[in-house]
């Protein structure tokens, strides 16, 4: 399989080079020449085959060309060591929960899988440099996923005071293989430094980088085994007609998985992006004109994106075609208030308790959902994750999970920077 750049100004890529470049030559993101559809026979039987079994077609259909197949299920199976629940929330609608990884976040399988991908294909080849820009989730997800891995050393970049404090104690008190960067700034500086150091060409001469984030395929395309694991599981419960899945968007590279899935023969029948106050895709869908800006903070932090990268990646894949997006994808967006609102009433009624990003997703499935679907959406996150924000909204503690528990005994290390590329670049030279 190759890979070409969403610019169209760079050479073609196989899989080896797109997974440890991460970022064409032209700063523009790889995406799959062809993207397979899986047969009808597969998806007529995928309620009764496991996470991993539906998990490992779907990689093969990806990388089956590039990755031994012994290779790739094995990856799979080290990927998927954790169960992704669907519970019903109320009638006809479900959580699929994507947080029962080792970090409680969804960005667990896309970093567990890179990390297995990336030691396949550069073992015995010196060191590797991986950085990663990160609002929130990114950040501990790819830290743990890459942890103690030899020859690969990983850089965080997260800005100052923007992070849940529990978030930020999984990626700054690993230590070891793991450099955690304070960036005086907001994600988009973050993520505006990654790139520029994929493009100077003494770092890229004196060192070997790639990057974790979405950008990378490697990351983003693995999370495309939720959306076939959620359609089997409401197959199952013989719920799998006229399906719509709600996801909580930042970056957009969980929803883009999903529609690359679509693009597979996935039939999920259509997707709500909910944005919360940052909502330069769901303004996309409304004028037709992509205006990004800088981020807002917000109490859904792992979605405060001003210029979501993977928007790139969806741009291309619907042929930059404005009114195509929106016969597959319609849009949301909520203030502070409102995901707090939602927050509160779902506890209260139902008993179930969405973190911020979830709140989303579901406010969006519920006022989106049509007579005669059944919808999902993408609870990505424990809620404990953000425990201050939520005891707050519910006035009623909440219960910190034993792997949370002990990330918060740990001695924060990181080392703090300005967002200037400069000072980054020599402390990436000096390390």
């Amino acid at each position: 399989m190759m890979y070409y750049s969403t610019n169209g100004k760079a050479p073609k890529a196989d899989l080896r080079k797109a997974v440890i470049k991460g970022l064409a030559e032209d700063r523009g993101l790889y995406m799959p020449e062809k993207i397979g559809r899986l047969p009808g026979e597969f998806f007529r039987g995928m309620g009764e085959r496991s996470f991993v079994d539906n998990a490992f077609a779907v990689a093969d259909a990806y990388f089956g060309e590039d990755v031994p197949a012994p290779v790739l299920r094995r990856i799979v199976e080290e990927t998927l060591s954790f169960d992704c629940p669907l519970r019903e929330v109320e009638p006809g609608i479900y959580s699929l929960e994507l947080f029962h990884g080792p970090t409680l976040a969804f960005k667990d399988v896309g970093a567990r899988f890179m990390a297995r991908l990336l030691r396949h294909f550069t073992a015995g080849e010196g060191e590797i440099n991986v950085l990663v820009a990160t609002s929130g989730d990114t950040g501990s997800a790819v830290a743990n996923g890459f942890l103690g891995i030899d020859g690969i050393r990983v850089f965080v970049l997260y800005p100052k005071g923007k992070v849940s404090p529990i978030q930020e104690c999984q990626f700054t008190t690993l230590g070891r293989n793991i450099t955690a960067l304070e960036i005086d700034g907001v994600f988009d500086d973050c993520q505006a430094l990654v790139k520029a150091a994929f493009m100077d060409e003494e770092l890229n001469r004196r060192m070997k980088l790639t990057s974790a984030n979405s950008i990378n395929v490697a990351r983003f395309l693995p999370q495309s085994f939720y959306y076939f694991w959620a359609y089997a599981r409401l197959q199952r419960l013989d719920k799998a007609e006229n399906v719509v899945c709600s996801v909580p968007s930042g970056n957009f590279g969980n929803i883009c998985s999903a529609l690359f899935g679509k693009r597979m023969g996935l039939p999920i029948r259509r997707f709500i992006a909910a944005n919360n106050a940052n909502s330069v895709f769901y303004e996309f869908l409304q004028t037709g004109s992509y205006r990004p800006r800088p981020s807002v903070q917000t109490i859904a932090n792992a979605m405060d994106v001003g210029d979501p990268s993977n928007f790139a990646r969806i741009w291309d894949l619907y042929g930059k075609d404005v009114d195509a997006i929106r016969a597959d994808i319609s849009g949301a967006t909520y203030s502070d208030a409102e995901i707090a609102e939602t927050v509160r009433e779902c506890y209260a009624r139902t008993g179930y308790l969405l973190d911020p990003h979830g709140a989303c997703g579901y406010r969006a499935l519920k006022e989106g959902l049509r007579p005669g679907e059944t919808g999902f959406f993408c609870e990505t996150a424990h809620p404990a994750k953000f425990k201050d924000t939520v005891e707050r909204i519910i006035g009623a503690p909440v219960a910190i999970p034993p792997a949370l528990a002990a990330f918060m005994k740990g001695k924060k290390q990181s080392v703090p920077l300005p967002r200037a590329f400069p000072s980054f670049k020599e402390f990436l030279l000096s390390s």
